[in-house]
């Protein structure tokens, strides 16, 4: 295998103008491992979307040009069988200290919160009530799959001593989604109640 390049690129280049996107695939590369783009989404698929959410394959690659272009990540083929090469990406030190200032420094921004479900039952003057509850209920549902979804995730996260912040995220995500579940029930009583 040929060893990646080290280049550094100058310093000049503001943390903070990258995407979020830009930020969790490196994000996902600071853990020390040589990933593929493969890889990259299929553990976002397992963590990141339970908190942020999962960028498409073809985000990541993008997202990896930009990163490689700016020298926060290095890149470089190796053999994945007779016919083909896959490309493994790794940080660089220019990208760990790129990341760890946006971490520290960077502005809380507020979630931004866009509930399908809500913005139905906020027009259901327009719906069924039955259908309403239909909605919700299919959502309570989403949020219990979810639920066991990110107690799994936590549970193979607590198993690796690396993972230690991941898994308070997880642990986070199981309090999210329980009360996201909380919250459709609530809101069935309360339609219950509008007859």
């Amino acid at each position: 295998m040929a060893n990646p390049s080290t280049s550094r690129l100058p310093r000049e280049i503001a943390p903070r103008s990258l995407p979020a996107t830009a930020w969790a695939v490196l994000g996902l590369l600071s853990f020390g491992r040589d990933l593929t783009g493969y890889d990259l989404k299929k553990w976002a698929d397992s963590s990141l979307r339970f908190f942020y959410w999962s960028p498409a394959i073809s985000q990541i690659y993008g997202e990896l040009r930009r990163l490689e272009s700016l020298g926060y990540v290095e890149s470089w083929a190796a053999p994945q069988d007779e016919l083909r090469n896959k490309r493994l990406y790794r940080i660089t030190p220019l990208g760990r200290d790129a990341l760890t200032t946006w971490v520290r420094d960077s502005p809380v921004e507020p979630p931004v919160l866009k509930h399908g479900v809500a913005l139905r039952v906020w027009l259901g003057h327009l719906a069924d009530p039955g259908a309403l509850r239909g909605i919700v209920a299919a959502h309570r549902e989403y949020a219990a799959q979810m639920l066991d979804e990110v107690s799994a995730a936590r549970r193979t996260a607590g198993q690796n001593a690396e993972w230690t912040y991941p898994e308070l995220v997880e642990r986070w995500g199981e309090r999210y989604w329980a009360a996201e579940r909380d919250l459709a029930d609530a809101m069935l009583r309360d339609l219950e109640e509008l007859g």
